[in-house]
């Protein structure tokens, strides 16, 4: 309707500019790309000044994701328009959107000179800054761009014109980028920092800031210390004070005699005064309204820092066992109480945890209602204490040196509490979480343990409990990730995009937890769902290119100005995601699975989503690991949790495995570029035409396979266990163990073999044709030995236990991934044998012989074909028979074992059975469906 409103409004106003780009933005919504971009390249090309016509052409150039052409737009109208205030402003902003620092220095400038206002002349400073973030080259940035604006700032500063906060912090950001520490120190401490107001505390912490540069801990010392007295609950300031203590004692300071301590005030450079300035802070502590947690803390603190350094004075300070016991005394029954005690469980010696264990146990007001039932809270607080010291245990590595029948004896009573504390959390909204959900996460997590230790049954116990526990805590994150986590590892992906869309997931979050739902949707069969995860991702990796810049120029408007290169940086380093690049490979081959030679062309495929096997646009070298590998609370011990070292082969085997796919991609795309038609093999042409160079691209992506796919095997000879909670291992070792690896790299070295056979033609090739030949004979093979490794049942009952074999769909799903490969190279071998036997057949006319000798390629390549047939139409069978069983399982008649199961677990442990039976099903019929559409390719290879 838009464009038909447009339509009328131009047939009456031909030059009409606004209602032409009108049309246009119309037309670029309905898809008309082509057609829009003409039609405002010719109102653009009048060089329009009416506002109106600006503004439209603004929105569609951002639209159409081409802000370059929003900056050509305003230099042309400030050229006609030269005292515009708004014209020079919107030049400004259109050079920030495309990061034209030098051009929005000297924009900035000119703006100033129109209109004297502050906030201009500054915006041309920021951009000073900006040239010096982004230089190559550091010494050009520290001897050019920051002095001269360092300069301009000075300047305003010596006429007394600056105003406003912003302008000070710039100040401030320059001199500290200049390490000129001194002068930014005298700078905030001075009349301009009286401006400083914004943020709390802020000029102290930027005097902070600076004094630990220039290394003065006197000064550092006594306005922590100073701080601390206003505030005795601030965390950061206790560390600030200990560090400046420690290293006033190791270079021995001393106070000078006649004049101040320091700039700040009294200097503490004793371990005396710091441990009674603490015992001052506690005895304070206990005369104030409200408690405060900090200097219990920073007793605890400095204990550790003091054994650290193995100084004998820590008995003057108390027993850190019975500190934290008075600790948890006043402060157990606050969610916090844990976190609290968490880091200083070192400094308890392990001999004495099951004895401080009990020591706490003892203070909580439990009650029984009968001599060998569990004692239970009374109220809320008591429950707060009680999960405390349950977490702590599990922390103290308690419950994992128990039995497994005292694991069990401790899920229940877990259980039992966590059904008990649901009481107190009736009038809760739907959007609040039970007091008592760490419970039922707690004896999750035990049974996990079991799982580990070979227990089939622990693990649908686990999924029960989680199912039962979302029942009640319906937005309880943490049971959805842990579901998330669990469905995967039993290969079950349809219950896993319900729930991931229900913790709606916000902004970067698909980047830090994406990596739960893309590791998994594609290699469990899921394609559809694996398509639209993908989308999800990138959609949002795409629109931040877009909104970071929107975000930019907010800051330039309102003088933000310290957070622009925090933008940039936050920019850059999601366009260099690990996780971007993965979505974007592996979204890009399930659609060439999806699509290529079944509903378009190989060729069609690859040039809509603008592939080449030349460019490689990933960042190697500056991959960033944005995942959030703790997003699932952990309560184990330091040596069974995710360590820094975990994270690093996780980050490297990704890289691995990413590199691997990145090149199969690759490869394919080369396919298409290949089939021209080729000179005969004496002329000189073959390099002109540009398709030898081609093959030249293809074996060298060829020979980096081979590389990544060595790198890839070493990496597993460590045979790495991550923690159960920890990053999911990739694909790789499927890939390399059900010989998919293997069949994918042979077919393309056949495509290499195929281009000589191209080249030399069929007279001299008898030795090629005896390769080619062999090469079919044994990619059969390995295509069938790939088939043997996805035999078995998906599902299996074992003593009345559920066992699943997810690694059979994993190898399922390689398969047809290898298979459309197959057909593929297979295209591109029926693309050369094609005008060979055609001419053979002109030729016979010729001769009228029938005794034209057939060159063996041709019933290599025939047998092959059928032998593909066969082989394909066998596994489509296998699938169907899969169906049946899966339809017919009757999950009902299992006769869980009642030692792990209560009757009302029943009901939830047949939900979660009944959801890994229906995901399996789903993967089985989308394999099954894809292998079909693959078989009708098969048919029409026929030369």
């Amino acid at each position: 309707m838009a464009i038909q409103q447009a339509d009328k409004l131009l047939k009456k106003h031909k030059d009409l500019h606004c209602a032409k780009v009108l049309k246009a933005i119309g037309l670029q919504r309905t898809g008309k790309q082509d057609e829009a971009y003409a039609l405002a390249q010719e109102v653009a090309a009048l060089e329009p000044t009416d506002d109106n016509s600006l503004q439209a052409l603004t929105i569609l150039y951002r639209e159409m994701h081409r802000p370059e052409l929003v900056t050509k737009l305003y230099e042309a109208a400030v050229k006609k328009v030269p005292n515009s205030e708004e014209y020079h402003s919107h030049l400004f902003m259109a050079y920030a959107r495309v990061g034209e620092y030098k051009k929005m220095q000297q924009a900035g400038m000119a703006l100033y000179k129109i209109v004297p206002k502050n906030p201009y002349y500054f915006w041309s400073v920021m951009s000073l800054i900006m040239q010096s973030i982004s230089a190559q080259d550091e010494n050009l940035s520290k001897t050019m761009f920051l002095p001269l604006a360092e300069r301009m700032v000075e300047k305003m500063v010596k006429e007394d014109k600056i105003e406003a906060e912003a302008e000070v912090e710039l100040y401030y950001m320059i001199l500290e980028r200049l390490e000129k520490y001194k002068e930014a120190l005298d700078v905030v401490r001075g009349k301009l920092g009286e401006k400083l107001t914004s943020e709390l505390q802020s000029r102290e912490n930027k005097c902070m800031a600076m004094y630990k540069k220039l290394h003065r801990w006197p000064e550092c010392n006594a306005l922590a210390r100073r701080l601390l007295l206003k505030n005795s609950d601030d965390w950061q300031f206790y560390i600030t004070y200990f560090d400046s203590v420690f290293q006033l004692i190791d270079e021995s300071w001393t106070p000078p005699a006649e004049e101040e301590n320091s700039l700040e005030g009294e200097v503490h450079c004793s371990i005396e005064q710091a441990v009674n300035f603490i015992e001052e802070r506690i005895a304070e502590e206990s005369k104030s309204s409200r408690p405060l947690r900090g200097p219990y803390l920073a007793k605890l603190e400095l204990i550790r820092r003091l054994r650290h350094r193995g100084c004998n004075d820590e008995y003057k300070l108390g027993d850190p066992e019975e500190l934290m016991f008075q600790y948890f005394k006043k402060f157990g029954d606050k969610p916090c109480c844990f976190t609290d005690l968490k880091v200083f469980v070192d400094l308890l010696p392990p001999s004495q945890y099951t004895k401080f264990i009990r020591q706490l146990l003892d203070v909580i007001p439990l009650a029984a209602a009968a001599e060998n039932e569990v004692a239970l809270p009374g109220d809320i607080k008591a429950l707060q204490q009680h999960l405390c010291v349950v977490q702590l245990s599990r922390l103290l590595g308690i419950y994992h040196t128990m039995e497994k029948k005292q694991k069990l004896a401790v899920v229940r009573e877990l259980m039992l509490r966590y059904r008990h504390g649901l009481e107190f959390g009736k009038s809760c909204l739907k959007t609040e979480l039970q007091f008592s959900d760490y419970y039922c996460l707690l004896a999750v997590h035990l049974l996990l343990d079991l799982w580990l230790e070979g227990e089939e049954a622990a693990v649908w116990q686990c999924l029960t409990l989680l199912e039962e526990g979302l029942s009640h805590s319906p937005s309880n994150a943490q049971f959805k990730l842990l579901l998330i986590r669990i469905y995967c590892r039993l290969g079950a992906f349809e219950p896993v995009s319900e729930l991931y869309s229900s913790l709606d997931a916000k902004h970067i979050q698909h980047d830090t937890i994406g990596y739960l739902l893309t590791r998994y949707a594609g290699s469990l069969g899921h394609y559809a769902a694996a398509s639209q995860s993908c989308n999800f991702a990138l959609r949002f990796f795409h629109s931040n290119q877009k909104d970071t810049s929107e975000y930019i120029i907010q800051a330039y408007k309102y003088g933000a100005f310290e957070k622009i290169p925090e933008f940039i940086a936050f920019r850059n380093r999601l366009n260099s995601s690990l996780h971007f690049a993965q979505v974007r490979t592996e979204r890009m081959l399930l659609d060439l699975l999806l699509e290529a030679n079944i509903s378009t062309s190989l060729e069609e495929s690859i040039k809509s989503m603008s592939l080449s096997p030349e460019e490689d646009d990933i960042p190697w070298k500056d991959l960033r690991d944005n995942r959030d590998l703790t997003v699932l609370f952990s309560w184990d011990p330091k040596d069974r949790d995710i360590s820094e070292e975990h994270r690093k082969l996780s980050l490297e085997e990704e890289t691995l495995w990413l590199r691997i796919r990145s090149l199969t991609l690759r490869l394919v795309s080369g396919l298409p570029t290949l089939g021209h038609t080729i000179q005969p093999k004496n002329s000189e042409k073959t390099a002109e035409n540009g398709v030898s160079s081609k093959i030249d691209t293809i074996r060298a992506l060829l020979q980096q396979l081979e590389a990544a796919v060595d790198s890839g095997k070493k990496f597993l000879e460590q045979k790495i266990q991550y923690p159960v909670l920890g990053p999911p291992p990739t694909r790789m070792a499927g890939f390399f163990s059900n010989g998919s690896c293997q069949c994918q790299t042979s077919l393309f070295y056949l495509v290499s073999d195929i281009y000589e056979l191209d080249t030399n033609g069929l007279e001299d090739s008898a030795e090629i044709q005896e390769r080619i030949g062999n090469s079919f004979k044994s990619l059969v093979e390995r295509l069938t030995d790939l088939f043997n490794k996805c035999k078995g049942d998906l599902i299996e009952v074992r003593d009345g236990t559920l066992k699943t074999h997810p690694n059979l769909l994993e190898n399922l799903v390689f398969f047809v991934e290898t298979i459309s490969i197959a057909l593929w190279v297979s295209s591109y071998c029926d693309s050369v044998l094609r005008p060979f036997k055609s001419n053979l057949q002109k030729k016979k006319k010729k001769k009228k012989e029938s005794s034209v000798a057939v060159p063996p390629v041709f019933t290599h390549f025939l047998d092959y074909v059928t032998e593909l047939q066969t082989l394909t139409s066998n596994v489509i069978d296998h699938i169907k028979g899969l169906e049946i069983i899966l339809t017919a399982l009757k999950l009902e008649e299992l006769s869980l074992k009642d030692t792990l199961l209560l009757q009302e677990e029943n009901k939830f442990t047949k939900t979660v059975q009944g959801k890994v039976q229906s995901s399996y099903h789903h993967s089985v019929q989308e394999i099954g469906e894809l292998l079909k559409k693959r078989l009708d390719t098969i048919k029409k290879l026929k030369i």
